[in-house]
């Protein structure tokens, strides 16, 4: 297959009623890896001895891992990364040393994973086949540690075929839960399924009532943010924060990070525990400075225009947008008004969400609907912003939506643009477009 028809083959597979039962939202599915173990023996089990990092958590897994593998690099290791969502292509989500895999090797990728699956006889979801193919890759380029995010939760993940020898749990938020009952407990349950006995545990952000719940699977030796993991100074800059962290291995100072938001701060601790905790030994000060100084994280507090400025960011879940409110706040400053351009998915409480990034703060309010089958319309977004006594308009296609916030902007203005992370590709799609005519 090339690389088209290679796409139309995993999108083939996209099945939005099932998405929807798996994340918790809908419905009920039988959750079992059976399926995944049996199809990735027909590929040979190229997870077998891969060395792995595992990277689980409500948010921040994408920061973290991008964090984990600029550091690795700058040990000289040869590192692997397996990320999702992407943003444009599916090749972002398969990088080598930090770039993007290649559509000739893509496409072969994913065409030894339709052969097994022809095979097995049997159906797979779209994030097996992509999970799959990863794993070949890694195998096949034989990398010193392959750095794996969850899809969603952890026990049942595709990607859990892998066994990883340090697990990073981020934090536990409210994502792919039904919200009943001790829902904590249960997202912590399905998040300790990644820790494998001997394994290392970077526990982040999680209630201590929980930690029980990782404590028992079996870690050969468990840091925790707060005790042995610790963010020991933070402040913004103008060009992202200013860190200093500590691990039971080491301390680093001033860390020039290149990411806005204090969350990242954490991020940043979390991921200097993974990679030493990897290595077994401290990372070398100046190859980290040098690392952190140059991670970059498209959609996450990324500045893709100035005079407005326009901010983009997948705050596709109440934690988040609660973060991308504080960050804007905390060390983006805006000398003059802000406006807030945003589109959710069905099954996202527009309420919450709204509330969650102060959406009363913003001077204007643009709802948007999601270039997706699964968006929630602009119309009802729109009437919960109202409710919170928001001054909001509905435009439901999001190039218009920018058009029309960026040409009643003045220069110092802001412009804000989160929730689906459909939305945010697209906007992302247009606004460089539009940089570039």
């Amino acid at each position: 297959m090339n690389i088209d028809a290679a796409i139309a083959f995993v999108e083939g597979h996209i099945d939005y009623g099932t998405w929807a039962a798996r994340s918790g939202r809908t419905g009920n599915v039988e959750l079992s890896l059976d399926r995944m173990h049996r199809f990735i023996e027909l590929l040979g089990n190229p997870q077998v001895g891969l060395p792995i990092i595992h990277v689980t958590g409500t948010n921040g897994k994408g920061s973290t891992s991008r964090m984990i593998t600029r550091l690795l690099m700058a040990e000289g290791l040869r590192v692997g990364t397996y990320s999702s969502p992407h943003l444009a292509r599916y090749n972002e989500r398969f990088r080598l040393n930090d770039i993007d895999i290649d559509d000739t090797t893509l496409a072969s990728l994913f065409t030894a994973a339709a052969d097994a699956e022809e095979r097995l006889g049997e159906r797979l979801m779209p994030f097996e086949v992509l999970t799959g193919a990863a794993y070949i890759w890694f195998a096949q380029q034989r990398v010193d540690v392959a750095v794996i995010e969850v899809g969603v939760l952890g026990r049942f993940d595709a990607t859990n075929v892998g066994h990883g020898s340090v697990a990073v749990v981020t934090n536990i938020g409210f994502d792919h839960t039904d919200g009943e009952g001790d829902w904590q407990q249960r997202i912590a349950d399905e998040k300790a399924g990644i820790v494998k006995p001997g394994s290392h545990l970077v526990l982040g952000s999680i209630d201590s009532r929980l930690e029980h719940v990782f404590e028992t699977q079996g870690a050969a030796s468990i840091w925790r943010l707060g005790r042995e993991i610790n963010t020991v100074a933070d402040r913004p800059t103008a060009t992202g924060r200013n860190v200093a962290v500590s691990t039971p291995l080491q301390t680093l100072d001033s860390i020039e990070l290149s990411l806005h938001g204090a969350h990242q701060a954490t991020n940043c601790a979390l991921a200097v525990a993974a990679a030493s905790a990897f290595l077994q030994r401290p990372l070398d000060p100046t190859a980290a400075h040098s690392a952190l100084a140059d991670v970059h994280m498209p959609a996450r507090l990324e500045t893709v225009m100035l005079h407005p400025q326009v901010i983009i960011d997948g705050a596709h879940n109440p934690d988040a947008a609660r973060a991308l409110g504080a960050a804007i706040r905390d060390s983006m400053p805006c000398a003059g008004q802000r406006t807030l351009v945003i589109g959710l998915l069905a099954g996202r409480d527009p309420s919450a969400m709204l509330t969650a990034i102060d959406a009363s703060s913003f001077a204007n309010v643009i709802a948007c609907t999601p270039p997706t089958a699964r968006a929630r319309p602009a119309a009802e977004l729109a009437a919960a912003a109202a409710e919170l006594g928001c001054a909001v308009r509905v435009i439901d296609n999001i190039g218009d939506a920018l058009q029309a916030a960026i040409d009643t902007a003045d220069s110092d203005d802001q412009i804000v643009v989160t929730g689906s992370i459909y939305l945010v590709a697209d906007a992302r799609e247009w606004l460089l477009d539009r940089a570039h005519t």
